[in-house]
């Protein structure tokens, strides 16, 4: 999908965002297996704040969602673009950690359950990843289900 095709779609669904836990973006499909990405009202909040809403590098990043999940590839060895987990076990703790487990995971009221309710998961089955592109990472969870996978975004990080 183009860049401007991205936004367009991003401007549709803006006006949605305040009112749900989530709204769909769009759905992809990686080795024959659906990837449905959705925003949250938390994401564009963060993302506005940070200057990258709409921007070029947030529809790049956006874009990336298209490579999927790949279990084979699950950690980030650098310099690579797709969506890969965090661990709560890496040392020094770093902001993408704090933005997504201090500020949301483990924080009551902060959406994440509102979120697991909409997808029909557990909190606990919710996994933390990151959205990467060479500018951008955006930070969501990821709910694998048996008919495809939810990457859900809640905040972004430029560092």
């Amino acid at each position: 999908m183009e860049l401007s095709a991205l936004k367009e779609r991003l401007l549709a669904i803006e006006a949605e965002l305040a009112d749900r836990p989530l709204v769909v973006f769009d759905t992809f499909e990686r080795e024959g297996r659906p990837l449905t990405l959705a925003l949250t009202e938390r994401l564009r909040k963060r993302a506005r704040k940070e200057g990258v809403w709409r921007s070029r590098e947030m529809m790049a990043t956006l874009k990336n969602a298209a490579y999927g999940f790949d279990e084979r590839k699950a950690r980030s060895v650098g310099g690579r673009d797709g969506i890969f987990l965090l661990d709560r076990t890496f040392r020094p703790a770093n902001a993408m950690m704090r933005k997504l487990f201090d500020q949301y995971l483990d924080k009551p009221r902060s959406g994440a359950e509102e979120v697991a309710e909409a997808l029909g998961v557990s909190l606990a089955e919710l996994l933390p990843v990151r959205l990467v592109s060479h500018r951008l990472r955006l930070l969501g969870i990821l709910a694998r289900k048996a008919e495809g996978d939810w990457l859900v975004l809640v905040d972004c990080d430029r560092s």
